[in-house]
């Protein structure tokens, strides 16, 4: 068993030769990854992403990103393609074929029919010589000088730079496409990312709007924030929104005066509450909480009270 340093020096050399492979990549990047980009940019079909062994688990991981930057891509696994998965591919898709030595029996067997439907065909491989390279419309080079493993065997410094890469494709094309964070929400609209996308204070708030008039006793403003449970209550005159009372101001109230039955709303309200809109993003509004360190937000709908949120939502819903 290796000492907690020895364990410790492991891991940072893996981190070391695994960083300078990706690093690496650049010396690579040129006029074939151009070539890549135009291609799949001005495709009408989807990328086709295939491959074998470890590679086969970066395809998946790449169409996977490529689906959610807005690059429609879908995974073949390139021993299933030559016994039926084939017809995947249709006319206009564009092909990623991924293996680190070019030369894998189902990736040799398969390049020949792929060549035959006239699909663009792209290959990352670690050797520029390599069957793959030779035979692809569009070759990306994914050399690296050794893997992490010590034996130099296990695929780790390749797979890494074949992630890297695939990466590099999603992410240009990500740019060239102009895609925006809320084209991203359309493909995650579930879990705490999709929320931080598209979820609004509107979608926080419910029938729950504390509030009393500007002329509310002391023991009416208390018994408002108790039932609305969010530690404050909107002030209301004519149905306009004129200040907010929250327990802060109670207890300063207490510290600052003898006689409070004589005091109402108007005595004690923060007249320049703040405020957001209902369409206001959560994620946006979560800023602002810890910008100002409040702990409820007064929400407004064409500047009329429509409710009120309280940082204890946003983290229920996962934002914070």
């Amino acid at each position: 068993m290796l000492s907690s340093n020895d364990i410790i020096a492991v891991a940072n050399e893996t981190f070391d030769i695994e960083s300078a492979s990706i690093s690496g990549l650049k010396k690579y990047i040129g006029e074939s990854f151009c070539k890549a980009i135009v291609a799949i940019y001005q495709s009408k079909g989807r990328v086709v992403i295939t491959g074998v062994g470890k590679s086969a688990i970066i395809a998946q991981k790449i169409a996977a990103t490529f689906n959610s930057t807005g690059t429609p891509a879908l995974f073949m696994h390139a021993a299933d393609a030559i016994h039926g998965d084939l017809g995947m591919v249709q006319s206009g898709d564009i092909i990623i074929c991924i293996s680190k030595s070019g030369e894998t029996p189902e990736i040799k067997s398969l390049i020949p029919l792929l060549k035959r439907s006239q699909n663009i065909l792209i290959g990352i491989a670690g050797e520029s010589n390599s069957t793959l390279a030779l035979q692809s419309d569009i070759f990306l080079n994914t050399t690296v000088e050794k893997e992490a493993c010590p034996n130099n065997l296990a695929p780790t410094s390749s797979t890494s730079a074949q992630m890297a890469m695939g990466d590099a494709l999603a992410v240009t094309l990500l740019k060239c496409r102009d895609f925006k964070a809320i084209d991203f929400a359309k493909y995650h609209p579930g879990g705490a990312l999709g929320k931080k996308l598209y979820l609004t204070l509107g979608g926080l708030i419910n029938d729950n709007k504390p509030q009393v008039s500007i002329n509310a006793s002391i023991q009416e403003i208390i018994s408002a924030i108790s039932l609305g449970r969010m530690g404050a209550v909107a002030v209301i005159e004519n149905n306009k929104l004129i200040g907010i009372i929250t327990d802060g101001d109670l207890r300063r109230m207490l510290e600052n005066h003898r006689n409070i039955f004589d005091l109402t709303a108007e005595h004690i309200m923060n007249k320049n509450p703040q405020t957001l809109d209902i369409n206001t993003l959560a994620a946006e509004a979560l800023i602002i909480f810890r910008e100002k360190k409040i702990s409820q937000m007064i929400v407004t709908n064409q500047y009329i009270y429509a409710g009120m949120v309280h940082i204890h939502d946003l983290n229920r819903e996962g934002i914070i």
